[in-house]
């Protein structure tokens, strides 16, 4: 044990014993660290530096500054210590809990460096991140540790990413621009027309729903999910617009689809023999697609501002969405009175090396190739994904847990881990 080590150790256990017997339980002999040079130095671990090799001081100056002054910040990762040093220099800072990202990594900086300057002081809270099922504001994660997140801390990573990501993510929401402006004011006739998604609330009280995406484990459930479809006191079919054509191709006729996207087309919904489907959608749909089918429409709109003019003039429902279409999809059975959802092809992933069911590899957005990301799949073990799936698997987690007078049940464990579900016993494999 080395001399940094111990002494920072010493620290650890008279001020958070619990963490320090979970760090002395880590395995650092799998990193692989290494010194680099620049005008200064700093540690890499498996290929991934901690901080800037030039100047660390400087780095960290540029990190605290996009802090607000709050009386308690949070920083993820605990790279080098220079960050909490940083933070810790403003006087009126009250508290500045540190979230470990990845157990082993601190552990082996604890070896190599002294980190006792920012230890000691009253003011540091230390905890493992995954110990929270949410995030904390106002934080600042540092990018190293964001890539070097260990299994237990994955689902917090994926929170922080999501955050950092989310001004980003609705850059295509400007309700300011000509494409959104254009597109609701070609939607206002179908608008007047159409029925109310509020119509729909409460209108299948306590009954089971079905809630089918597109997910490639869709494809082990394909002959059951028809078998049921033709029984009698079955649960409710609501299916997302690009599930709707590979449950036609297997015999499986929803009972409603749900689509928001403007990139939906007639090759995803299809409208031929639709008369006995609803459309619930939102008016951001290409009309033409809309137009066409033949069966029962309901508007909605999200909370999303590109609403906000045509909501004045246009009162409909609101259903939930946060960057997906499997969360209206989810919130229309929540609102028609469902007190259990079972989930099929909810898998934010990969399995199978399949992007998704149905379809051929790139058909839906990136090819399989493009997959530089993971998460841990209902085995555990980490599963191919892409960065904008485990946003929208956080904000399907986010929306369960403020249900919790709904039972939510996953179908396969070959997909993302949802927190707040189980695995159905009859489904799941």
């Amino acid at each position: 044990m080395s001399e940094f080590f111990q002494s920072n150790a010493e620290v650890i256990q008279r001020r958070w014993p619990l963490v320090a017997a979970r760090l002395l339980a880590e395995d650092t002999s799998s990193l692989q660290a290494d010194l680099v040079e620049g005008l200064g130095s700093t540690l890499s671990i498996n290929g991934i530096q901690l901080t800037s090799c030039h100047d660390r001081t400087r780095e960290a100056q540029i990190q605290a500054a996009s802090l607000t002054e709050s009386l308690v910040l949070h920083v993820y990762g605990t790279g080098l210590g220079d960050l909490q040093l940083e933070l810790l220099m403003r006087p009126q800072l009250k508290q500045l809990h540190v979230h470990l990202l990845n157990g082993a990594v601190f552990a082996l900086v604890l070896q190599l460096l002294d980190q006792q300057p920012w230890l000691n002081d009253p003011r540091i809270e230390l905890h493992y991140a995954g110990d929270l099922a949410e995030i904390c504001l106002p934080f600042f994660a540092l990018p190293s540790e964001l890539v070097l997140a260990d299994d237990y801390n994955a689902k917090i990573r994926d929170r922080l990413i999501s955050e950092t990501h989310l001004t980003f993510n609705n850059r295509e929401f400007d309700p300011q621009s000509p494409e959104v402006i254009e597109r609701l004011q070609a939607s206002k006739t179908l608008l007047q027309g159409d029925g109310d998604v509020a119509e729909l609330f409460g209108s299948q009280t306590g009954r089971d729903v079905f809630v089918i995406a597109t997910g490639p484990s869709l494809e082990l459930h394909f002959e059951r999910l028809r078998a049921i479809r033709e029984q009698a006191g079955r649960p409710l079919f609501i299916c997302v617009d690009t599930a709707y054509r590979p449950l036609l191709e297997h015999g499986i006729r929803p009972d409603f689809v749900v689509t928001i996207d403007q990139r939906i087309s007639a090759r995803h919904l299809p409208p031929t023999d639709t008369a006995s489907i609803a459309l619930a959608y939102m008016p951001m749909v290409d009309p033409h697609v809309l137009e066409d089918w033949q069966g029962v429409r309901y508007a909605a709109y999200s909370a999303s501002p590109i609403y906000q003019v045509i909501r004045q003039q246009l009162p409909r429902g609101e259903l939930y969405v946060g960057g997906s279409v499997i969360h209206p999809a989810v919130d229309l059975a929540v609102k028609m009175g469902a007190t259990q959802i079972t989930l099929f092809g909810a898998d934010f992933a990969f399995p199978g090396d399949k992007t998704h069911a149905g379809w051929g590899d790139g058909d839906l957005g990136p090819q399989l190739v493009a997959a530089r990301h993971w998460v841990l799949d209902g085995h555990g073990q980490r599963i191919k994904t892409q960065l904008n799936f485990r946003s929208y698997l956080c904000e399907l987690e986010r929306y369960i847990a403020r249900h919790p007078q709904v039972r939510f049940y996953n179908t396969s464990r070959a997909g993302a881990m949802i927190a707040g579900t189980a695995f159905d016993p009859e489904w799941a494999v």
